[in-house]
């Protein structure tokens, strides 16, 4: 074998994280108490760690949850590093952002989290990534790259920007034995949701994992959930007899980025995190005292007069589906959403007037050798992941959100101004203030900058 084969070393490992009964599923508001009745597919933990022949690695670990949170990730750092080489800033924890999942990061309204399931599940990662780092060997790493066109759509304006890269990192065994797959893509979990409210589901991201390794029998295939913050599957793709095209047709492209992948060459191995302060506004008087007003006023009387005029407006991304998660009905529907307007403003009253308008937020970026990776924790806009492609200009990079943490959505400034679902009602459910029309530049800056501070490190 060639010096190739004796650069890297790569181990991979999975644990099971399906929640016990009683664990709600989260990501569909509001107050469905969607607590799992069946499971259509396990939920998982799966980890890739990748280290130089210095002893210097990093570590994805992907997870079948909805949402990321900083003491969430903080807890499996914490234990990876007790347990293993591994530095904290090394770990990269991403989540799929499957909506029949459990969220570790708080969704007001749609998805209570459970404490005693969620520590369960930190230890299982941080226990994957232990597992593979036990499990390292001698590997070629090769990565690749493509394109899966006309399978989704911008949901926040016509004809909007998608991001149809296709990013692969495959790892094989130094006798040529396929290891590792990990894939990266850009698109919403919601393929199985509307099929069955209440069942737990990896989504299409798991259905790509099983059909890449019954390609690649002994390898084992991770998802990496990326820029999607506007972007879905066709709306014909999704919970109808098409819903298993997205992951047939993610799994083609994504093999056939494997089949043409290149060599990793270059043995230098890095990563950095780095705090940024986002800018957001603070809540208006009128805006929060609107909101409580409304809501206090339909609990008291069941008036359901104008219900979607309001606070209703941009509650969801389709509010006028709302009802159909209600079985049809009106009135449960506006006391739900009623209910969250008094909630919400019961969190932020306390605060609202000395809360600091800047929103601390980790960003991260990994190299091996010379592919990237950044890592955020936002659901970001595609308008901001192609400016963060644009700039940095290299040929294979990785952008994986919902990864360290949990911000919600982060819209770009056209959404900003139209006051969506993105821009007003994503801040109400994770707690936080709206973001700004320079929160995005702020992003794509901060990204570019650790990108830049990784590339020089190692």
């Amino acid at each position: 074998m060639t010096s190739l084969g004796a650069k890297w070393q790569v181990g991979v490992a999975r644990r099971n994280i399906t929640p016990p009964p009683g664990v709600e599923l989260a990501g569909l508001g509001y107050y469905l108490n969607r607590t799992w009745t069946n499971i259509r597919d396990s939920l998982n933990a799966t980890a890739l760690v990748v280290a130089n022949a210095k002893g210097e690695g990093v570590a994805w670990v992907a997870l079948d949850l909805m949402y990321n949170d900083a003491g969430f990730t903080r807890a499996v750092r914490t234990r990876v590093a007790a347990c293993t080489p591994l530095l904290p800033d090394s770990v990269c924890v991403n989540c799929s952002h499957s909506h029949s999942a459990p969220t570790a990061g708080l969704i007001l309204g749609a998805g209570e989290r459970n404490e005693d399931y969620l520590r369960s599940a930190a230890r299982a990662a941080a226990d994957t990534v232990e597992a593979a780092w036990k499990s390292l060997q001698p590997a070629v790493l090769r990565v690749g790259s493509s394109e899966l066109t006309g399978m989704t759509f911008n949901r926040t304006r016509e004809n909007g920007l998608v991001d149809p890269t296709v990013s692969v990192l495959r790892a094989d065994t130094v006798d040529g034995r396929p290891l590792a797959v990990a894939v990266n893509f850009h698109a919403h979990c919601i393929a199985h949701l509307e099929t069955d409210l209440f069942a737990v589901t990896r989504d299409w991201p798991g259905e790509v994992v099983d059909q890449i390794e019954a390609t690649l029998p002994g390898a084992i295939a991770l998802y990496l959930q990326g820029t999607c913050g506007d972007v879905n599957f066709r709306r014909e793709l999704n919970g109808t007899a098409r819903r298993f095209e997205p992951a047939q047709a993610l799994t083609r492209v994504a093999l056939a980025a494997w089949q043409t992948s290149r060599p990793v060459e270059a043995s230098g191995i890095a990563a950095v995190t780095r705090d940024l302060d986002l800018p957001t506004r603070r809540w208006t008087r009128e805006e929060i005292s609107r909101d409580r007003e409304e809501g206090m006023y339909r609990i008291k009387t069941g008036d359901t007069t104008g219900w979607r005029d309001g606070i209703a407006r941009v509650c969801v991304n389709q509010p006028e589906r709302l009802p159909l998660r209600y079985g049809g009905s009106t009135e449960r529907a506006a006391a739900a959403v009623a209910r969250f307007a008094v909630e919400w403003t019961d969190r932020i009253l306390p605060e609202w007037e000395t809360r600091p308008e800047l929103l601390p937020t980790e960003v991260q970026a990994i190299r091996i050798g010379d592919v990237y990776c950044c890592a955020y924790p936002a659901e970001l806009f595609t308008s901001l992941g192609l400016e963060v492609r644009r700039q940095w200009n290299r040929r294979d990079l990785f952008m994986l959100g919902f990864s360290n943490g949990s911000i919600g959505y982060l819209p770009d400034a056209h959404d900003v101004a139209l006051h969506s679902y993105a821009a007003i009602q994503s801040p109400k459910c994770t707690g936080q203030f709206p973001f700004t029309a320079d929160s995005g530049t702020a992003m794509v800056d901060g990204l570019l900058a650790t990108l830049g501070q990784v590339a020089d490190a190692g």
